[in-house]
């Protein structure tokens, strides 16, 4: 199996890794069995997945607890990432906003983020985090300092708390930033055939710097893996109401590309998801896809695409069809972790 090379760290991983937001449960993603939960990510080891990231908000530390309570024993087998920055435990100047019933506020302060890191180290079960992101960058710098955030990550490093330095929610001149006071190793953006503004606006910059880029949401919620009908409804609590791809005037065109391409599973004996991860993961170089999963069939689906090898030409087709689709698609925002 390939690996793929984490920025400068020396860490190698296969290039899907395990999202575990959905398992913290709560208001954003509905009660989960935690004993699902955890056959869920035994079954991913067991299927050569190494990389398992998670942050402290998900579930307000569910997700971190159900994660460690799975990989108990196993810790030296797999790669751990979470984040820090977001604290609900204590107010700060920077609100960031409410999640499961509680005020979140963002803390990138030198004592915050070690705080952080020692509360996930306790809900984990470990004494080290392969990889520690900042979840959500500053929006004034005046008030947490990048350089001080970036000495106390490498300081982080250098005490054997860390391996290595990752960021997410970033933009182009954070990214030289974290380089210029320290190393950063990986960021984590959304990144999906159907939104890749990541591939003009930050891979360069990355690719630079020596960065890699880990992408979050590659099936769009579900959208792409070809379970979604043009009738089917949403809750009104759904958070996928928030994606623009989601609503009806888009998603008739994504449905109409997923049946173009549905002759591609039987050629290659797959399903649409499997058919998406691996295009998407061809799409750019050493592109490590982040896909959630909270049932053992569903990371079944995913590991699949781990040992699919899509023809070059039927990359180029599906290359251009998928340019066809972006350049039509009502643009706007959607929420994200």
């Amino acid at each position: 199996m390939n690996l793929l090379s984490i920025g400068r760290s020396g860490i190698r991983t296969p290039y899907i890794s395990m999202g575990t937001w959905a398992i913290g449960g709560g208001t954003w993603w509905g009660e989960n069995d935690d004993a699902v939960s955890v056959r869920t990510i035994e079954e991913a080891v067991a299927l050569g997945i190494r990389w398992f990231d998670t942050a402290p908000v998900y579930g307000i530390g569910h997700s971190e607890e159900v994660l460690g309570k799975a990989l108990r024993g196993r810790r030296s087998e797999v790669i751990l990432s979470t984040k820090c920055g977001l604290e609900w435990d204590y107010e700060t100047p920077c609100f960031h906003k409410v999640m499961e019933g509680k005020n979140v506020y963002r803390d990138l302060s030198p004592q915050g983020i070690r705080k952080s890191l020692e509360n996930s180290l306790l809900r984990l079960g470990t004494d080290y985090i392969d990889i520690l992101y900042t979840h959500w960058q500053t929006p004034d710098p005046a008030l947490y300092p990048l350089e001080e955030t970036v000495a106390t990550l490498m300081s982080l490093k250098k005490e054997g708390k860390i391996r290595a330095v990752g960021a997410s929610n970033v933009t182009p001149e954070i990214i030289r930033s974290y380089c210029r006071y320290g190393q950063l190793d990986v960021i984590q953006e959304k990144y999906s055939i159907l939104d890749p503004h990541i591939a003009r606006d930050l891979v360069p910059v990355c690719r630079e710097l020596g960065v890699s880029v880990q992408a979050y949401s590659p099936l769009e919620q579900g959208l792409l893996t070809g379970k979604v009908t043009a009738d089917t409804i949403l809750s009104p609590e759904d958070i996928r109401n928030k994606n623009h791809y989601w609503q009806q005037e888009n998603r008739k065109y994504v449905l109409r590309l997923l049946d173009d391409w549905k002759p591609l599973t039987e050629k290659y004996s797959c399903s649409l998801a499997n058919l998406i991860i691996c295009f998407t993961a061809a799409s750019m170089k050493e592109l490590n896809i982040l896909c959630g999963a909270r049932r053992p069939e569903q990371i079944r689906d995913n590991a699949k695409a781990l040992t699919l090898e899509i023809e070059p030409a039927d990359l180029l087709s599906m290359q251009k069809q998928a340019n066809a689709l972006q350049s039509i698609l009502i643009q706007g925002g959607s929420d994200h972790d």
